[in-house]
């Protein structure tokens, strides 16, 4: 890859690093409501794989969706905003981290139903097929998720009929607080076995892996091909939702995580990029300080906005006659 292709990938990841370590930050200051789970550890999975993505194609998220909706090209400041409640934010404050949306982008939405995207990006691979365009939808779900008896629907369905879907497992070793080893039979990117579609397992830490793997099969969904099942191996540095210490023992060990932490996907990769690059090492520092500029920008922004005055509470929640 040329070397300003591969700063924006950083560019990417960091920013996502960035952003969810001031959420993590403001959820300790209560000055956030409700739960969120924040994709530390992760980014290297949502930039490599919507890094093959054209603005026109399509994602499905989860409830740890931030990391997604940035590396598709969501904007920070009015994702703070929702994530504040505020009526600047991307779904008008209503919808809060587990919810963020924007079309424009392909950002069909994250989820907070375990699971709840992967039969909507089956919706939105067989509207491609059937409205003759020749988009791509990836899918992004979770341990838990790869458990529930949609995904082989989805992948059933996926494969008959060849649907432009690509449906991408973070295999993030646990599910909420149990680890999934001790609920998971076999190997998940096995599963695409039956129905006839590749199944892939990489490395959820090197961004690179996650953007071969991911461009060859979008490139596949888009010849026609079908669907393909990516099981993309990584680790969660921080707890299933931020504050769950106070109502859930310890169930890992300090040396387990800290053994993930050892192979950062961010700092590997500037690692890299430093070893590849060294005459370009500067901007990886600017880089850095302007993704934290940006997100103290965001944060600024979400306190400035107002919130959504009570007489918009079932706006946008209901179809409109005649819509």
């Amino acid at each position: 890859m040329l070397s300003d292709a591969l700063l924006h990938l950083y560019r990417l990841m960091m920013r996502i690093r960035v952003f969810e370590e001031k959420v993590q930050e403001l959820h300790k200051l209560g000055r956030l409501p409700g739960f969120v789970h924040v994709y530390l550890g992760e980014e290297a999975v949502a930039v490599g794989a919507c890094s093959v993505l054209r603005r026109t194609d399509h994602i499905t998220s989860t409830h740890r969706g931030h990391g997604h909706c940035i590396a598709k090209g969501a904007d920070v400041a009015p994702m703070m905003a929702e994530l504040f409640g505020k009526a600047d934010g991307y779904c008008k404050g209503k919808g809060g981290s587990m919810h963020i949306i924007d079309t424009s982008l392909g950002i069909l939405g994250a989820n907070g139903i375990v699971g709840g995207g992967i039969p909507m990006a089956a919706g939105a691979g067989l509207a491609d097929t059937v409205l003759g365009r020749d988009g791509v939808t990836v899918c992004f779900f979770g341990d838990g998720a790869a458990n529930q008896g949609v995904l082989l629907e989805a992948l059933n369905l996926s494969a008959i009929w060849k649907l432009p879907v690509v449906y991408l497992c973070e295999s993030n070793h646990y599910m909420e607080f149990t680890p999934t080893a001790d609920l998971t039979a076999g190997r998940i990117y096995r599963r695409a076995e039956p129905f006839g579609i590749p199944g892939v397992e990489v490395d959820g830490n090197d961004v690179l892996e996650v953007r071969r793997a991911a461009a060859e099969a979008v490139d596949r969904a888009r010849r026609g091909e079908g669907p393909t099942l990516i099981e993309a191996v990584t680790y969660r540095f921080a707890g299933h939702s931020e504050g769950e210490e106070a109502f859930v023992s310890a169930y890992r060990t300090e040396e387990e995580v800290e053994s993930w932490k050892a192979r950062d996907p961010v700092t590997c990769f500037r690692e890299r990029l430093l070893a590849e690059l060294p005459d370009r090492a500067s901007e990886l520092d600017d880089i850095d300080d302007a993704e934290q500029a940006s997100v103290e920008a965001a944060v600024r922004f979400a306190e400035a906005a107002p919130f959504p005055p009570p007489g918009q509470a079932l706006e946008h929640v209901f179809a409109e006659a005649g819509a």
